[in-house]
Formats: C-alpha cells, structure tokens, sequence
C-alpha cells in the first residue's frame, strides 16, 4: 500500500538518540530492524496520516476505540508502565510499522522496536510521533504534550453510520491506563 525508499541509518537526522553513549545505544541487532526513510516517502506519510492528528489527535477519520496514557515520565518504573500499555494493544509483534515524525523523518520497523524503544524513538515537548501499519486498523499517537494515544478503525461488521464518529476515551477513563 505504501510504496517507501529506505536509506542508510547514517543519513537518518535522528540517528543520535539511537546510536549516541549521551543518550542510547541500541544493540546492534535491534538497530538493524529500524530502517528511516528517505524524505519523498516521509513526506507521503506524513500527507497521509496528519489529518488524524491535526487537532485533537483521531478526532478525524474512521477510528473508534481511542485510549490514552500518559507519557510524562520521570523513572524507568514509569517508562515500563507506558511499555507494558502499549504490549497491551495486541499488535503483534512482527508487524511492520511505519513512523512519520513530520515531512521530512520517517522510518520503519516492528511493533516490537516501537514498544521496547518508545522512549528512544520520541521525545516529548518537541515530538509527535504516529505509528500505524499498512493495514490501517490502529495508529498510535504520541503527542508532543506528553500523552500516547491508541485507536482502532473500525471493523467491516460495524455498521457503516459509526464509521465516521470517532468515540473519544479521556485519560481518566481509560480503565486500561496504567494496567
């Protein structure tokens, strides 16, 4: 569905946060499994996936289900909780996923990197960062004002008037927040 060029990780503008002894180093095989994209393919993406998050992130398109979690985190305990929020969204681990930081970032790897590195991968207060996969049923959104947001498209059984009205969950009513 998308059609993307990958480029070497040295030529990634955030290579630092990933490679850098000042802020992390990922082991060589899991670096490996992130591969960024050249700008045209960042920019495709970006196009595509902006209007969910726009305004109010997924108040847009065809998304249902929309959990948050709070991504303000001062300790590894809090780091991990966020983790094992995201291991909670059932996204298999093998599943391509594509980052679109702006028009001109973008990469690609696992859900599995997304979740064991999310802390890596964005930085708040001058990030947003959308994940999704090719098949368009989630994205998340970590929003540069320290929350993560998580939503489902709707499934093809649902009736097609739900499509369009997004259902909204606040931090303080996501039963999952800190499970």
């Amino acid at each position: 569905m998308f059609d993307v060029t990958t480029i070497p990780m040295k030529q990634f503008s955030l290579q630092w946060r990933l490679t850098d002894p000042k802020y992390r180093v990922l082991p060589q095989v899991h670096l490996e499994q992130i591969k960024p994209l050249d700008e045209g393919s960042a920019k495709r993406l970006f196009d595509f996936a902006q209007p969910w998050f726009n305004e109010l992130p997924f108040t847009q398109g065809n998304f249902t289900n929309v959990a948050s979690m709070p991504t303000n985190v001062q300790s590894d305990q809090e780091i991990r909780l966020v983790r094992k929020w995201l291991y909670l969204r059932e996204v298999s681990f093998q599943r391509r996923v594509l980052l679109s930081w702006n028009g001109t970032v973008a990469a690609m790897s696992t859900w599995k990197i997304v979740v064991k590195y999310w802390d890596a991968l964005w930085y708040p207060g001058s990030d947003d960062l959308v994940a999704f996969d090719e098949s368009l049923s989630w994205a998340l959104f970590l929003f540069h004002e320290e929350v993560a947001f998580f939503c489902n498209a709707p499934s093809p059984s649902q009736p097609s008037s739900n499509l369009s009205v997004p259902c909204r969950k606040s931090m303080s009513q996501s039963a999952d927040l800190y499970a």
